[in-house]
């Protein structure tokens, strides 16, 4: 007979969408590993043709009910790329300061509710709260700052509606944000609090020696843009994107994976990444804070983003609040743009990494073609070449504590599934 063995986890938990996990081994051998997502497609490249191009910030912001602003931001940066639009220095730190909230709401809800049960041995993080109420609380009220930011700036906080291609559709008043300044105030040093606590968790010795890929800028720290680098020393122009990174279709999977070209390889983006090719770049409060944990960069244990994520929610704070006391009340909020014929591509950092998207529009306004390319895509085989180089070492555990085990491996990229099924490629065979 053959020593065969399948461990199956049916439903991850933990994470935004629907995904599972399977693994093969036979005789004692680690056979076959797979990431399975089988949420459906949704197919917004599709939805989004033959739509006038001002619908798409709002089209775009239904990929995903966290990280919706990633979506519009880089659609409209693509946009106007093509559109030759020029955006004033007043419209581009608001669009900063969304991003902000943004990061604040994901990497708050992930580093609390979702990610630190796994290192404090409990199953949710509900389960968590009885033993860890203000830590809890904590990371709801972070949370919660996020989403008022984005209530104030974005006009709701999920799927905002305020985003428009050459700015915004209306400016907030200085008032509006002027009252957030206390609250995001306690909130920086919040977050330097739990960003201290998830320090002291005991982590997996576990370390890659990954190839790491995010936007890195002259001066800020990557947010909406910047050059795409790497840690091989490559500084890529985001027009030329698609030449060195491309999706590729597996069969267990209704999201693409993305590779390096030409050798095929796999990547990894997200704050690990950010902060290995940026950390140079974070504000005094984060970097400081990174000095007096020891974090060292570039950090090749993939259970340590927990403090990388940390570490940004510092730095989102620190930047939100210099926005926030600087603002003025300004005209105009929206850029004026002619339609035209062309193509643009853009690329920004959600919190989950790197995400691009490039259109093609039509002299009448109209969107020809679109390409979305989500960070969960991007890290899909990054996951599984992890997964494949740390099993080995377990297969000794029972099938339920391996299970879980890889399933916490997983969850140390946050991975936004819902995100990535948004085309599938269907071959038609007629007999």
């Amino acid at each position: 007979m053959t020593d065969t063995r399948t461990v199956r986890v049916e439903i991850l938990s933990r994470v935004e969408g629907e995904g599972a996990l399977h693994i093969e081994t036979r005789q004692g051998r680690l056979e076959r590993v797979e990431l399975q997502i089988y949420e459906p497609p949704r197919l917004f490249e599709s939805l989004l043709r033959g739509r006038p191009l001002e619908e798409t910030p709002d089209i775009t912001a239904r990929i995903c009910g966290i990280c919706p602003v990633a979506y519009q931001m880089t659609a409209v940066h693509a946009l106007e790329r093509a559109l030759g639009v020029q955006v004033s220095p007043e419209i581009r730190r608001l669009r900063r300061l969304l991003y902000c909230g943004e990061w604040i709401e994901s990497h708050a809800l992930h580093m609390h509710l979702l990610h630190a049960p796994d290192f404090l041995g409990y199953d949710s993080g509900l389960a968590m709260a009885a033993d860890h109420p203000l830590e809890v609380n904590r990371g709801l009220r972070l949370k919660k700052h996020g989403n008022q930011l984005l209530e104030v700036l974005g006009g709701r906080a999920i799927h905002p509606i305020n985003v428009a291609v050459g700015g915004f559709h209306r400016a907030p008043r200085r008032e509006a944000l002027q009252r957030l300044i206390p609250d995001f105030e306690w909130g920086l040093q919040a977050a330097i609090e739990a960003t201290r606590w998830v320090a002291t968790f005991r982590f997996p010795d576990y370390c890659r020696d990954y190839h790491f890929v995010a936007l890195r800028h002259p001066d800020e720290y990557p947010f909406n843009e910047g050059c795409v680098a790497s840690s091989r020393g490559e500084l890529i122009d985001v027009g030329n994107y698609e030449e060195h990174f491309a999706e590729v279709h597996v069969p267990h999977s209704t999201a693409l994976h993305s590779e390096t070209q030409p050798d095929g390889g796999c990547y990894h983006v997200g704050p690990l990444a950010r902060i290995a090719l940026n950390r140079d770049r974070l504000l005094e409060p984060a970097r400081r804070l990174a000095d007096e944990l020891g974090f060292e960069t570039p950090c090749g244990n993939p259970y340590r983003s927990i403090v990388a994520r940390g570490l940004e929610l510092v730095q989102a704070y620190a930047e939100a609040l210099q926005i926030l006391r600087d603002y003025r009340d300004f005209r105009p909020h929206r850029m004026s743009y002619a339609p035209r014929e062309g193509t643009g591509c853009a690329a920004t950092e959600a919190p989950r990494g790197l995400i691009f998207h490039r259109y093609q529009i039509t002299g009448d306004g109209l969107i020809e073609f679109a390409k979305i390319v989500p960070p969960t895509s991007q890290n899909q085989k990054q996951i599984e070449d992890d997964l494949r180089d740390w099993l080995p070492g377990q297969l000794e555990l029972p099938d339920a504590e391996l299970a879980r085990r890889a399933e916490e491996l997983v969850r140390n990229y946050d991975p936004c599934i819902s995100c990535s099924t948004h085309f599938l490629k269907v071959h038609r065979h007629d007999r």
